[in-house]
C-alpha cells in the first residue's frame, strides 16, 4: 500500500500570517477549507487559529475563525458599506451638536456620514481623516484644520507623532471619536497601537466625547485598548442595539445613549 503525504509549502509562521491578513481584511475563513488549501492537517489550522485568537487577531467559532470587528477592514472599504444605517447615525448625532463648537472628527466612516450633514453654524472643525477632509474642504460656512504627517491607508488618516502633536495644541468642545470594537468590559479598542494611541490623545484634548457606532462593532474587542466605555459621554447606536449590548449596562457607566431612527 502506498501512502501520500501532502506537505505544505509555507512554513507555519507565513502561513499564519497569510490566514492573519485573510481575516485583517474582514474574510470568515473555514479551518477545512483552510487545511486543504494549505495542505496540511485540520489540527494545525486549529493551532493556527488558536495562536492569533490568543493574539487578539480574530475570534474563534466552530469550524473555523472571524475576524473581530468589521472595522478591520481599510476605510475605503468600510466607506461604501451601510451608507444609509451610517447616515442614520449621523442624522442622530448631528442634534447633540451646539452652534460655534470646536469639534474633532476621527478618522471613520460613521463620522464621515456625520461630515456631511454637519449644519452651517459656525462650527470649527479639526479632522485626521483625509476623507472627512476632503467632504469639507469646500465649505465656507465653517472652519476646518486637517491634521498633518503620514497618511494610513487602512486608517484613512494621520494618527502618528505629527499629528498627535498638532492635536495636543487645541482646546477641543466636542470629540467625534472612531473606534473599531466596543464593549462593557473592554471599553473602546482600536486594531491599530498608533491609532489607538491618538484616540487616547484625542480624549485628553476634549470637554466631551461621543461615539457613533453600527451594531456590528457592539460586543466586539480589538488588540489595542483606547479607553473604558465611561470616557465617553454619549455612544450614538442603531435601533438594534439592544440585541448585541445591555443597554442599561452602558448607562450605568455614566453614558448617555442615543438611538438612531430606522431609516434617516
Amino acid at each position: 500500500m502506498i501512502m501520500h503525504v501532502f506537505m505544505s509549502r509555507d512554513p507555519p509562521e507565513e502561513r499564519r500570517e497569510t490566514i492573519a491578513s485573510r481575516l485583517a481584511e474582514g474574510c470568515s475563513l473555514s479551518a477545512t477549507a483552510l487545511a486543504e488549501e494549505f495542505g496540511v492537517s485540520p489540527d494545525a489550522i486549529r493551532r493556527d487559529l488558536r495562536a492569533l485568537a490568543a493574539e487578539g487577531r480574530c475570534r474563534r467559532v466552530y469550524g473555523g475563525a472571524l475576524p473581530l470587528s468589521p472595522a478591520s477592514t481599510p476605510m475605503r472599504v468600510r466607506s461604501q458599506e451601510a451608507p444609509d444605517r451610517k447616515a442614520a447615525l449621523a442624522a442622530a448625532a448631528v442634534a447633540c451638536i451646539q452652534p460655534g463648537e470646536f469639534l474633532f472628527l476621527d478618522s471613520g466612516s460613521a463620522n464621515l456620514a456625520l461630515a456631511q450633514r454637519l449644519p452651517g453654524i459656525g462650527l470649527t472643525v479639526a479632522t485626521n481623516s483625509v476623507s472627512i477632509a476632503a467632504v469639507l474642504a469646500d465649505r465656507d460656512d465653517l472652519e476646518l484644520h486637517m491634521l498633518g504627517g503620514p497618511v494610513r491607508p487602512g486608517i484613512g488618516g494621520c494618527v502618528d507623532a505629527e499629528a498627535v502633536l498638532a492635536l495636543q495644541q487645541m482646546n477641543i468642545d466636542l470629540c467625534l471619536l472612531g473606534a473599531c470594537a466596543v464593549s462593557i468590559e473592554e471599553g473602546i479598542s482600536a486594531f491599530d497601537a498608533a491609532d489607538a494611541a491618538f484616540k487616547r490623545t484625542a480624549l485628553r484634548c476634549s470637554r466631551r466625547a461621543m461615539l457613533l457606532t453600527t451594531s456590528e462593532k457592539l460586543a466586539t474587542r480589538a488588540p489595542h485598548r483606547v479607553a473604558p466605555l465611561e470616557a465617553i459621554d454619549t455612544l450614538v447606536v442603531e435601533h438594534d442595539a439592544a440585541e448585541h449590548i445591555d443597554l442599561r449596562a452602558v448607562r450605568a457607566c455614566g453614558v448617555d445613549v442615543v438611538t438612531a431612527d430606522v431609516e434617516c
